[in-house]
């Protein structure tokens, strides 16, 4: 059971859209959990869009978390650091983090319920542990609660902005400028249900870019998450004309459009590409447990540190890098 308070700052806010915001669900969880007569409004059961005023009442009560219904596999898993608490993993490019239509098995999900026998159940039955998500076919790191409490708490962190999240990506084009903030609510496409995109009706989204490296057609970006949207960093490169090299849904083709003495290096890079290049390389956070400062790195695997390698010979000589992947 939790109860919200609703500051000045959210008047005339959708109620789902600022309790999904307080309570770190997903504003469908939070419909459903209108519906369902969970949540209340000053006493009453109120409608999912309706607006708050400074003052009002929140209460929402979240029913026990269900069974886990995956199925525990023998599957790779490259755990990068592990306590009883929660554990650290470097993801690979190709496993879905957990269960969804079309994918009952093969996920990270899966692998976990091998190796970790008690993980948390807040995320559901098919969403186990599940603290934050990476694509299908971006690599890197993720933190994983493998206790209830460790979850909210890592929740909790992650609504306040406290897990700090680095990415590496590639993107077609060159910034206007580095570094740069993006700033653009994200929300489903309404001409396509599988795509996200930039509109006003959207969830606020905020995204930090800076180059590390420039190359003739592209650039390699140090990218932070200030938010965590679907797609958002895909979602705000595309928004800005740069999508990420190799992404199919936001970017299919993008290397068609150059011309002159970089197209040939734009049109191999694409095909050097084996798919969106995109990697959560730097992941931080405090123990929610044990208050101790941690750190990770995951280098670019394989497959996508081959294709900078490419990039940089490239140049002729000239040195690629800007800056180093840091902390900026």
């Amino acid at each position: 059971m939790k109860t919200f308070r609703v500051p000045d700052e959210a008047e005339g806010l959708r109620l789902d859209v600022w309790v999904s915001e307080q309570a770190g669900l997903s504003r469908s969880r939070v419909a459903r959990l209108v519906a369902e007569g969970q949540v209340l409004l000053n006493g009453e059961v109120p409608r999912k869009a309706e607006p708050l005023t400074p003052g009002d009442q929140v209460r929402l009560e979240e029913p026990p978390p269900e069974p886990v219904a995956a199925e525990a596999e023998d599957l790779p898993l490259s755990i990068v650091w592990e306590d009883s608490h929660l554990l650290v993993v470097d993801k690979a490019a190709g496993m879905v983090v957990h269960p969804a239509p079309g994918h009952r098995s093969g996920t990270m999900v899966n692998a976990l319920l091998h190796h970790v026998r008690d993980l948390s159940g807040i995320g559901g039955r098919l969403r186990p542990g599940i603290v934050h998500r990476l694509d299908r076919d971006t690599s890197g790191l993720l933190v994983v609660a493998k206790d209830d409490q460790t979850h909210q708490a890592l929740q909790d962190l992650l609504r306040r902005r406290k897990i700090r999240r680095l990415y590496l990506a590639a993107s077609w084009g060159h910034l206007d400028r580095s570094p740069r903030r993006v700033d653009a609510p994200i929300g489903r496409d309404p001409s396509n249900r599988l795509r996200m995109a930039v509109h006003a009706d959207g969830r606020r989204a905020v995204t930090h870019l800076r180059v590390v490296e420039s190359w003739p057609a592209a650039e390699l970006l140090q990218v932070g998450l200030e938010t965590g949207r679907t797609h958002q960093i895909r979602v705000h490169l595309a928004h800005l004309g740069h999508p990420v090299v190799g992404d199919q849904l936001y970017g299919a083709g993008w290397e068609r459009g150059m011309g002159g003495s970089i197209r040939e290096f734009a049109r191999e890079l694409a095909r050097r590409t084996p798919r969106q290049f995109l990697h959560a390389h730097r992941l931080a956070f405090r123990h929610p447990v044990t208050g101790e400062e941690l750190r990770f790195e995951a280098p670019l695997p394989p497959d996508l540190a081959g294709v900078a390698r490419w990039a940089r010979s490239r140049l002729s000589g000239e040195t690629a890098s800007t800056s180093k992947p840091g902390d900026a």
